[in-house]
C-alpha cells in the first residue's frame, strides 16, 4: 500500500493520492476543514485508501463520489459516512450498468497490481449514502464550503465540486488531459455539452481534475466546451459520432 498511492499537496489543506500505477491514474482529493475532512472519490479500491487518510488528518472524514463508477468508489467500503447523487443510487443496490467480471477485467488491464490483490475477488461497492446530493447543495467542513453542481453527460448522477472561495473546480470525469468517454448507454452527449457551458463560465483558479495530468490550466475546459459545440453543429454530437483527437485530449461518442 505505501507504494501504491502517490501523495501531492494543492495547498496546505489540500492534498491528492493518485493511483499512477494503474492505468486510469485516478486522483482522489482530500480537503481538511477546521471541522471535518472531505474525500473527493475513493479511487480503485486497489490498496486501503483509509490508512493513506489517516496519516494526514485526525478530524472526521466523509466521501463523496463524483459519480458512481467502480474506478471512484473502490474504497468506500472504508468511509461508513458518504454521500451521493441520487440520479445514480440504483448502481449502489446492484443497477450498475456493466457486469462485475467486465469491470475486473479493466481493472486488471495495464497495471502493476500489488502481489496479495487477487482481482477475482473484486466486487463493486454496494450501500445507501448517508446523504443524497442534488445541484446546489453545499458541503461545509468549517471554513470550507463546496458547493454541489450536477454536471450529467459522463453518467446521469456526475457531480463537479465548486470552492469558490479558492477558485478550485473538482471537475471529475468530466474533464482530463485524455480520452472522455460518451460513448455507451448511460452516457448523454448533448448533457455533456450542457455542463460543459456551465462549468466553463466559472472564474477557476485550479482545474482539478479526476484523472491523468494535475498540470492542467482552466482553459482546458473551454476548449472542450468550443470542441462540443462544434461536434454539435456538424452533426457528430451524438452516439456512434465516431472518436475526436483535439492533440492532449479526445472524446469518444
Amino acid at each position: 500500500m505505501d507504494d501504491w498511492f502517490t501523495r501531492e499537496r494543492i495547498d496546505e489543506d489540500t492534498d491528492v493520492l493518485s493511483e499512477y500505477r494503474h492505468w486510469e491514474e485516478t486522483h482522489c482529493y482530500l480537503l481538511r476543514g477546521r471541522e471535518r475532512s472531505l474525500l473527493i472519490d475513493t479511487g480503485l479500491g486497489i490498496c486501503d485508501i483509509r490508512q493513506a487518510v489517516d496519516r494526514l488528518t485526525d478530524r472526521p472524514v466523509a466521501a463523496v463520489a463524483t459519480h458512481i463508477h467502480w474506478d471512484h468508489i473502490g474504497g468506500h467500503r472504508y468511509f461508513p459516512e458518504f454521500y451521493a447523487h441520487e440520479a445514480e443510487l440504483n448502481w449502489l443496490s446492484g443497477g450498475f450498468p456493466l457486469s462485475v467480471e467486465a469491470v475486473r477485467a479493466m481493472v486488471a488491464d495495464r497495471c502493476c497490481l500489488p502481489e496479495d490483490f487477487d482481482v477475482s475477488r473484486y466486487t463493486l461497492f454496494q450501500g445507501h449514502p448517508a446523504r443524497m446530493l442534488r445541484d446546489g447543495d453545499r458541503i461545509e467542513l468549517g471554513g470550507r464550503t463546496l458547493e454541489v453542481l450536477h454536471t450529467p453527460g459522463h453518467s446521469p448522477g456526475h457531480m463537479c465540486f465548486w470552492e469558490a472561495e479558492r477558485g478550485y473546480l473538482f471537475s471529475g470525469d468530466l474533464v482530463y488531459r485524455g480520452t472522455l468517454f460518451a460513448c455507451y448507454p448511460s452516457t448523454d452527449p448533448e448533457e455533456y455539452l450542457s455542463s460543459l457551458e456551465r462549468t466553463a463560465c466559472l472564474p477557476m483558479e485550479r482545474l482539478l481534475p479526476a484523472h491523468h495530468a494535475l498540470d492542467i490550466g482552466p482553459e482546458l475546459l473551454g476548449r472542450v466546451r468550443d470542441a462540443f459545440r462544434g461536434l454539435k453543429e456538424q452533426g457528430k454530437l451524438r452516439h456512434g459520432g465516431g472518436t475526436f483527437d483535439y492533440g492532449d485530449w479526445a472524446v469518444r461518442l
